[in-house]
């Protein structure tokens, strides 16, 4: 079964009682769990990996990325974390797809992985200041969020007075020049959610926000 906490694309983080249902079920069914955790350190205090619950070292594996927390996206470098026998399966097959990582990646990222607490903080109180203009944006189109939600995303719910999320951004798109993901291509479930992404700059999200409060200026001018 493959999880992926915290979430893409909701933000969700997993607790730990969680993962040990999520650990029980496995046991129970006689399955492995992978779960992907590359959002872990992304305006999240609270790591948690599924290999810290009693019995996941049996039935889990976890996996990681450089590629989100660290800006590395593309260089192809993360690791995979678990009971030996399951990891020298993974490697039969692994090791024949893609083998000598350039060097000079590798160097790097043994930098990033050496980098200070302070490090990760500075980059998260980045994102924070463009969690705030998301969540103006949000708000603005009277959508519905968890604040609780970490990662690289903002995930909110649609107002009812739209059909479904392709309603609203396509009305955003033709008349404000504004494009917001619609939670419709990740699944049938997310077609009354909308995404939208902490990896742009907070020059173009304000940019955004000042479209969508003249959308909500025009629109009230019209019932005038």
């Amino acid at each position: 079964m493959w999880i992926n906490y915290p979430h893409m694309p909701t933000g969700t983080r997993a607790s730990r009682e969680l993962f040990e249902e999520l650990v029980r079920f496995a046991q129970r069914h006689r399955i492995l769990l992978c779960n992907d955790n590359p959002y872990s350190f992304i305006l999240n205090t609270e790591h948690l990996s599924i290999l810290s619950v009693p019995g996941a070292a049996e039935t889990a594996l976890e996996l990681n990325s450089l590629s989100k927390s660290h800006n590395m996206a593309g260089w192809r470098i993360g690791m995979l974390a678990g009971n030996s026998t399951y990891i020298n399966n993974v490697l039969k097959v692994k090791s024949n797809m893609d083998s000598g990582m350039f060097q000079p990646l590798q160097a790097a990222a043994v930098a990033a992985l050496a980098l200070p607490d302070r490090w990760y903080e500075g980059i998260n109180m980045v994102y924070s200041r463009r969690r705030i203009l998301a969540a103006g944006i949000m708000n603005a189109l009277s959508c519905t969020f968890d604040e609780t939600q970490s990662g690289l995303f903002l995930w909110g719910k649609i107002p009812g007075t739209f059909r479904d999320a392709e309603e609203l951004t396509e009305e955003l798109l033709h008349n404000n020049h504004l494009f917001i993901t619609p939670g419709s291509v990740f699944g049938r479930n997310g077609r009354r959610y909308v995404r939208i992404s902490l990896c742009a700059s907070e020059e173009l999200l304000s940019l955004a926000l000042t479209r969508v409060s003249k959308r909500i200026i025009s629109k009230q001018l019209q019932t005038l």
